[in-house]
C-alpha cells in the first residue's frame, strides 16, 4: 500500500486512490464472478429487459413476457452520512419522490468521512451500487457526497472548545479545529474524490460530476433524534455544557463560526487539482437558525425537519431543492 499522502501531495493522493480503487474493483470482480456462477447454475434464471425512454409506462397485466419501460430524471450515485440516510426522510428520498431520480446509495448514518473512505468504509458498497446502474445500461448523471459532519459533532465535540473560564482564550480552540477540519476532514475529502474518480475511470471509462455540500447553521439546543434519551443525540450541547457555555445565543453564534470554517475548507478544496468536476453546494441560510422559529426547520440539533404530519417546514425539501437546482443544469 502506498504511504499516506500529505495534505497537498497530489501524486501521492492519486496513487493511494488508484490502489484503493484497484483493491475495491478486485473484490467486485470476485463478487461478479460468484454471481455469474450462481446464475449459470440456476435452473430458471429470470431475464429482465429494460429500456431508457421518455415514454410513460403503460399499465397492463399480461401473462406473456413484456418489455418494461420506465421514466427517470436520471440515475444518481450517493455516498454519505445521515443527511443521505435518515429514517423515512432525507435528501435522497426528496430527490427520488419530488424530482424523479433513481438513486443507488451506500450512505450510512453516523459515518465520519474518514470511515467512509477507509478499507472498511462505504466505497465497496458504492462500487456495488455502480454495478446496479451499469447493469441497466445506464450511467450516473452525477455522484453525490455528504460527509464531515460526524467527524465534528458527537461525543468528541467538546475537544474543539476551550473552557469558558480559560482566560484569555475561551471558545473554539483554533489549533484543534484546524487539525480536525482543515487537515483530517480535508485529507479524507481529497482521498474520497480521487477514489471515486479512479473507480469511475477504471469501471466506466470516464468520470462524472460530483456534488458536495457544506452544512447549514444548527442550533445546539440539546434535542436528539425523537427527543434523544436512549436514541441518538444530542450531538452539540453536551460539548458546550462540558466547557461551561450555557447561553444558547452564544452557542448558536459559535456554531455559525465552525460551519463557516467547514464550508471555507470545501471551497478551498474546489481550487485544487482533481476537483475540476466537483461542484460545491452552499446550504447556509437554507434553514433558519433564529431562536424564534428554528424548530420549524430543524427536527433536532443536526437534522432538518420533515414537515407535513411532523409539523413545521419541510427542511429536507428545502435542502434537496438546492441539489436539484444544480442537477438540473447537468446533461
Amino acid at each position: 500500500m502506498p504511504s499516506s499522502p500529505g495534505n497537498n501531495d497530489q501524486s501521492s493522493i492519486l496513487q493511494a486512490a488508484d490502489w484503493h480503487a484497484e483493491e475495491i474493483l478486485a473484490r467486485r470482480q470476485e463478487s461478479r464472478a460468484r454471481r455469474a456462477a450462481a446464475l449459470k447454475a440456476h435452473p430458471q434464471p429470470l431475464s429482465i429487459k429494460t429500456e431508457l425512454t421518455q415514454v410513460p409506462l403503460a399499465a397492463a397485466t399480461v401473462s406473456a413476457p413484456v418489455s418494461t419501460t420506465a421514466q427517470t430524471a436520471g440515475y444518481l450515485l450517493a455516498i454519505g452520512d445521515s443527511w443521505f440516510d435518515y429514517p423515512l426522510h432525507d435528501v435522497l428520498t426528496r430527490l427520488d419522490d419530488n424530482y424523479g431520480y433513481n438513486i443507488e446509495s451506500s450512505a450510512h448514518r453516523g459515518d465520519p468521512i474518514e470511515t467512509m473512505v477507509s478499507r472498511v468504509g462505504q466505497l465497496d458498497k458504492f462500487a456495488r451500487c455502480m454495478d446496479k446502474i451499469v447493469s441497466l445500461g445506464a450511467t450516473p448523471k452525477a455522484i453525490m457526497v455528504s460527509g464531515g459532519g460526524d467527524d465534528i459533532a458527537g461525543k468528541e465535540f467538546g475537544m474543539l472548545i476551550n473552557n469558558m473560564d480559560l482566560t484569555p482564550i475561551p471558545g473554539w480552540n483554533d489549533q484543534v479545529m484546524a487539525g480536525v477540519i482543515d487537515t483530517r476532514v480535508a485529507s479524507a475529502y481529497r482521498l474520497m474524490i480521487a477514489s471515486i474518480n479512479s473507480l469511475c475511470q477504471k469501471n466506466l471509462g470516464r468520470t462524472f460530476p460530483i456534488l458536495v455540500h457544506g452544512y447549514d447553521y444548527p442550533v445546539p439546543d440539546g434535542r436528539g433524534f425523537l427527543g434523544g434519551g436512549l436514541l441518538p443525540g444530542p450531538w452539540l450541547k453536551p460539548g458546550f455544557d462540558e466547557k461551561l457555555f450555557g447561553d444558547i445565543n452564544v452557542t448558536t453564534q459559535m456554531m455559525t463560526t465552525i460551519i463557516d470554517r467547514f464550508n471555507t475548507m470545501l471551497q478551498n478544496l474546489m481550487k485544487e487539482p482533481g476537483f475540476e468536476k466537483v461542484i460545491y453546494i452552499d446550504l447556509r441560510k437554507t434553514l433558519s437558525n433564529s431562536l424564534a422559529n428554528y424548530k420549524d426547520w430543524w427536527a433536532n440539533e443536526i437534522h432538518p425537519n420533515a414537515g407535513g404530519t411532523f409539523g413545521g417546514q419541510d427542511g429536507w425539501e428545502a435542502i434537496a431543492a438546492k441539489f436539484q437546482a444544480v442537477l438540473a443544469t447537468l446533461p
